[in-house]
């Protein structure tokens, strides 16, 4: 079992990229995979993040993101 290294309500971004979104954990999700059937429970997030006025909810590997001491709103003021 793998551990989780994010938790509900924890802000992220993509690793490597200056211009990606804020996003906010919103859980864990299985995901599996097409040829093995099998399920990773501890493995994907589900993140949503906002452009534009429209609703992202993107499901992304753990290991993909990076954690922001920064938090804040998802809106621009």
């Amino acid at each position: 079992m793998r551990k989780r290294k994010f938790k509900p309500g924890d802000w992220v971004k993509l690793k490597g990229k200056s211009d990606t979104p804020k996003m906010e954990v919103i859980k864990y999700v299985p995901k599996k995979q097409p040829l093995f059937g099998c399920g990773h429970p501890n493995t994907y997030l589900e993140c949503v993040f906002y452009k534009n006025g429209e609703r992202f909810s993107p499901i992304l590997h753990q290991s993909r993101l990076l954690k922001l001491n920064h938090t804040g709103g998802i809106f621009k003021t």
